[in-house]
């Protein structure tokens, strides 16, 4: 879906570019432009990026299952 209409950024590359390190709007708004013309899309954006964000699970403890024999 299109989040930046003036722009033409998808909700597919906001989250690509969160999977590249991205964290914020502002971010957003240097790296791929959203927000930069009339605005209306950041909320949404916002809301694409903070879903994504909370979606990703950190690994913090890696542990190996025991083999049955």
């Amino acid at each position: 879906m299109i989040v930046c209409v003036c722009n033409n950024i998808s909700d597919r590359e906001i989250r690509q570019a969160i999977d590249l390190g991205i964290s914020s709007v502002a971010e957003l708004y240097r790296e791929l432009g959203v927000g930069t013309v009339c605005g209306t899309c950041v909320s949404y954006a916002r809301e694409v990026l903070n879903e994504h964000l909370d979606s990703k699970t950190t690994i913090t403890e890696v542990r190996r299952v025991p083999q049955a024999a």
